[in-house]
C-alpha cells in the first residue's frame, strides 16, 4: 500500500488593509472591546475590507498565487470613505463604508479573476452580496453582550477616508498577517 504525501494547506484571504492613522483607530476600537468586554475575536487580523473570503491553498504552490494576484490589473485609484458603526444581528459590529461604485467594480473584477485564474469560488458573496465593511467585533460576540454593544455603537462616531492603493494577500497562522501587497499601478 502507498501512502499518498500530504501537502500542507493554510488559510488565505484577500482584502483592504486599512492604512494608518484610521487603521490605528480601529486597532484601538479592537482593543477596547478585548479590555472592557473580553472580545479578542477581531484582534486576530488587521483593520480590512474582506474582498475575497478566507479559502485553503497549498503552501508550497504560495507562489503561484502571489503571481497570479501580481497579474490582476485594477487602474483605478480612489477614495473610501468610513462612517459611523452598524451591525449584522446579532453577532457582527462594524465600521460602515460608504457605497463605491469602484470599489464594487474592484470585487467584481477580482471576484471573476480569482474564479477563471485560480479556481476561488465566493459564493457567500454570490449569494448574500458584496457588502464592504470593517469589522470590529464578531465570532465571539454572544448574543446578550451584542444588545448591549449595539447601544454603546450607537452613540460612538468614526469618520475617516483614505485612498485605494492596492489590496493585501493575509495568511493564517496563529493570527492573519499580511503576506503581500499588491499596488495599483
Amino acid at each position: 500500500m502507498m501512502l499518498l504525501a500530504i501537502m500542507p494547506v493554510k488559510k488565505y484571504f484577500i482584502a483592504i488593509v486599512i492604512p494608518d492613522p484610521l487603521g490605528i483607530e480601529i486597532e484601538n476600537v479592537k482593543r477596547f472591546l478585548d479590555k472592557d468586554f473580553g472580545l479578542k475575536g477581531a484582534l486576530r487580523c488587521p483593520a480590512h475590507i474582506t474582498l475575497h473570503r478566507p479559502f485553503e491553498w497549498k503552501e508550497e504552490k504560495e507562489s503561484q498565487l502571489t503571481e497570479k494576484l501580481s497579474a490582476f490589473e485594477f487602474k483605478d485609484d480612489f477614495k473610501l470613505e468610513i462612517q459611523n458603526y452598524s451591525w449584522f444581528e446579532p453577532r457582527v459590529i462594524y465600521a460602515q463604508v460608504k457605497p463605491s461604485e469602484q470599489l464594487k467594480e474592484l470585487h467584481n473584477q477580482l471576484k471573476n479573476y480569482a474564479k477563471r485564474e485560480l479556481r476561488l469560488f465566493n459564493e457567500v458573496d454570490d449569494r448574500r452580496g458584496f457588502h464592504p465593511h470593517i469589522t470590529v467585533a464578531f465570532r465571539d460576540l454572544k448574543k446578550p453582550q451584542f444588545y448591549k454593544l449595539q447601544e454603546v455603537f450607537k452613540e460612538k462616531k468614526i469618520e475617516g477616508t483614505f485612498n485605494y492603493e492596492g489590496f493585501s494577500l493575509l495568511k493564517l497562522d496563529k493570527t492573519w498577517n499580511k503576506l503581500k501587497e499588491f499596488k495599483s499601478d
